[in-house]
């Protein structure tokens, strides 16, 4: 379980890369914040798997 959240973090940020970049691409400012968004969940998700992991051990 703890493995598919973890690759769900990184997709996550990925796909906010992603679309952050395309949004400057275009110049779609909009785009661009929810790209930032995205990484920023995908961050979160990714801090809080470490942490369990920490204390798991």
């Amino acid at each position: 379980m703890a493995r598919e959240k973890k690759a769900k973090a990184k997709m996550e940020q990925a796909k906010g890369k992603a679309k952050e970049a395309a949004g400057r691409a275009v110049g779609n400012e909009r785009m661009t914040a929810e790209g930032r968004m995205e990484q920023s969940k995908g961050d979160a998700r990714q801090a809080k798997e470490k942490t369990k992991d920490t204390f798991k051990h």
